[in-house]
């Protein structure tokens, strides 16, 4: 049998690998990143309310009316972003079918996207599966910073594009506005394509504040922001994203999203745009402040077992320090931690392309209070 070359060198997430191992001992997992907060009263009301009204059908490509709509309010409000409704948004299945739908309606087979290490795998598979070839870029632990110079070394003729993840998965990095300013004049240089993935936008930690790399003036129209409300609203499975870019790019990715996916299933799209104009800053203040009592529980834990964290910036994962497990390389180091404690984990090289991450594992501390602390108990207990 002859495989499809776009998806013969694609395997199953490790992040999903581990999770069907996890279920397999009935453990706690803190691999997958589901966040466990409990559905907003508003988003359910939101739902019975569309199906109430027959809102059931297909929608316009680029998302209804109503969610457009507070799209634009919502990143006017707290983005800075200016987007016209009708000309610059596009609801997508998930902010990974919006990464996929700029993918494909923005280059060709054989451009070449630099994506930083560690990367979230979706993002290397997505370039893959566009038959697209990610040129990787290497952050530095312990504040995971990049080098201009290695930057400058990946670069070709062929390079179109270049991946932001800020707040970062899986490192929790959060890239600072001088950051920003320098990646962008990097981007002008060269004539790059930015897409910025913001889907953990909400979530920051201590002094360091979410910057939409489209506010930068110099740099806004060649930026593609990619979001959602898959974490905001602790609704994985609804799958509700958007891109946000310039007129022409916007419509070509509408055109590719509508081909793919049709659209975002409607009344989902409405019970969002509902929750977006209803729920006001309190709700996302809120938000942040569980994350930071969460993130506090999951890195004492690692702290004190000897698993040292590398404190996250922001988004709700940290990567700690495995290398006192047992195993060769993560993925039996973090094979080794479920059996032993039945905590699973997703080993640190599936965040590299090569070697890298052989002794660093992901904790997702996206999770209820008691089970997150349970962990904490089992942890304690196996390292005692």
């Amino acid at each position: 049998m002859v495989i499809n070359r776009r998806i013969a060198n694609l395997m199953q997430s490790e992040i999903r690998n581990m999770s069907i191992e996890c279920d397999k001992v009935k453990g706690i997992n803190l691999s997958q990143g589901i966040c466990d907060l409990p559905l907003s009263n508003v988003l359910s009301e939101g739902v019975n309310l569309a199906l109430e009204k027959g809102i059931n059908q297909y929608t316009r490509y680029d998302g209804i009316d109503e969610i457009r709509r507070a799209i634009a309010n919502k990143v006017k409000h707290f983005n800075g972003i200016d987007a016209d409704p009708a000309k610059n948004i596009t609801v997508t299945c998930g902010s990974t079918g919006a990464l996929y739908s700029a993918c494909m309606a923005l280059f060709s087979p054989g451009d070449e996207v630099i994506l930083f290490e560690p990367f979230y795998g979706y993002h290397e598979y997505t370039l893959l599966a566009t038959e697209l070839v990610p040129v990787y870029v290497r952050l530095t632990p312990p504040s995971w910073e990049y080098s201009i110079e290695e930057l400058e070394k990946a670069v070709t003729s062929r390079t179109k594009a270049i991946i932001l993840n800020t707040p970062a998965n899986p490192c929790g990095k959060v890239f600072s506005r001088e950051e920003l300013e320098e990646l962008g004049d990097f981007c002008i240089k060269h004539d790059l394509i930015i897409l910025t993935d913001e889907i953990y936008e909400y979530i920051t930690y201590d002094d360091h504040n979410h910057i939409s790399p489209a506010t930068i003036e110099k740099i806004k129209d060649r930026v593609v922001t990619i979001s959602g409300y898959s974490k905001t609203f602790s609704i994985t499975g609804w799958r509700i994203g958007y891109s946000i870019a310039k007129e022409e790019y916007a419509n070509l990715i509408g055109m590719v999203s509508d081909l793919v996916y049709v659209c975002a299933p409607a009344p989902l799209q409405f019970a969002v745009a509902k929750a977006i104009d209803t729920l006001g800053d309190d709700f996302y203040k809120n938000l942040r402040n569980e994350f930071i009592d969460k993130r506090e529980i999951i890195c004492s834990v690692l702290s004190d077992v000897g698993l040292t964290p590398y404190v996250p910036q922001g988004a709700y994962y940290v990567l700690a320090d495995i290398s006192k497990l047992e195993g060769k390389n993560s993925k039996e180091k973090c094979m080794w931690l479920l059996e032993k404690s039945g905590v699973a984990s997703v080993p640190g090289e599936s965040f590299y392309n090569k070697k890298g991450g052989e002794n660093i594992a992901r904790f997702c501390f996206a999770k209820d209070y008691a089970v997150l602390k349970l962990a904490a108990e089992r942890l304690r207990k196996l390292f005692k």
